[in-house]
């Protein structure tokens, strides 16, 4: 989506747009990108249900618990990735 935004596929320009825009995918929904270049997003844990257990395709799953991406991934500040300074 970015370079669609842009217009331009130049790495810098793409990754600092992604930055910028909040993101949400099917799979892990709304999320963000930090300046480190990891994404963000609330984490699941799912139980996988036994057979005959689920209704349709997308019914094999049972959602346990959510966590937070604050309490799920590991602070910023604490990484110690080159590309965040300061």
């Amino acid at each position: 989506m970015a370079v669609e935004a842009l217009k331009d596929k130049d790495p810098t320009k793409v990754m600092a747009r992604m930055k910028e825009v909040s993101t949400d995918d099917p799979v892990f929904g709304n999320g963000s990108i930090r300046p480190d270049g990891r994404k963000i997003h609330d984490m699941h844990l799912v139980e996988v249900k036994k057979p005959g257990g689920s209704k349709g395709e997308r019914g094999l799953y049972k959602l346990l618990a959510t966590a937070p991406a604050d309490q799920a991934i590991r602070p910023l500040n604490e990484g110690g990735c080159p590309l965040v300074k300061g």
